[in-house]
């Protein structure tokens, strides 16, 4: 994990090394697109996620921990279907998601429903596949989805770092070409690493405000004051 987590840092630094010194705004006026400034060069397709055994069992327990802990599910928006590796995964986090967005009761029998509704039963996938699926809950939502976006992250960054290279390494581009889709294919790297870094943000504590001074007791009242009374003038 410590290898994973240095690879993480690596690419965010190296993410932001790659903005222009002259600045984005001034970049993206010297070299607007416009009709031609694509490369036309012939991109290899992306090569398809390993779905290993850590990746799968992070997905099914993400789904077990968010059908447990459905009024966590709001707090990580910031991870989608496509995040996953695998696709029967993907439409279960859709099933849970909708079920709360409706503000509907979550566990596993109404999380079934919605998968059946969505179509995910199949033979391959049983409804006690399923049911088995999200009634193992361990850990925190938030954490599983963390793990699940780091790895479509560094997913999504060798895919990038691959069309760069290809357009690099196609002579017949011009240097307008090589910028204008460099950018795009960063654009496309910047979008998932803004939900990344929402993700890990650390948590905003409320600003706390010094107590307030309670106001002073009203001092007890004494015994009335009496007058005493002027003592008669003698008179001769």
């Amino acid at each position: 994990m410590a290898e994973r987590d240095h690879q993480d840092a690596w690419l965010l630094v190296e993410r932001d090394d790659l903005q222009p010194v002259r600045g984005e705004h001034q970049l993206a006026v010297e070299f607007s697109p416009h009709p031609g400034s694509l490369p036309h060069t012939a991109l290899p397709a992306p090569a398809e996620r390993q779905a290993g055994a850590e990746e799968l069992a992070e997905e099914r327990l993400l789904l077990a921990s968010a059908t447990a802990s459905p009024q966590d599910v709001q707090q990580i928006r910031w991870l989608t279907a496509d995040d996953f590796v695998l696709p029967l995964h993907a439409g279960i986090w859709q099933s849970i998601t909708a079920l709360v967005h409706r503000g509907d009761v979550v566990d596993p029998v109404t999380v079934l429903g919605e998968a059946q509704h969505r179509g995910l039963i199949t033979e391959a996938a049983t409804p006690k596949d399923l049911m088995a699926l999200v009634s193992t809950p361990a850990g925190s939502p938030e954490h599983w989805g963390e793990q699940i976006l780091r790895r479509a992250l560094l997913a999504r960054a060798q895919t990038v770092a691959t069309r760069i290279t290809a357009y690099t390494d196609d002579l017949t581009n011009t240097p307008h070409q090589l910028i204008t889709g460099s950018r795009r294919a960063l654009a496309d790297l910047n979008a998932l690493r803004t939900r990344y870094r929402r993700a890990t943000a650390p948590a905003t504590t409320p600003a706390t405000h010094p107590p307030a001074r309670a106001a002073p007791l009203p001092r007890a009242a004494g015994p009335p004051r009496h007058s005493t009374p002027a003592a008669p003038r003698a008179h001769r």
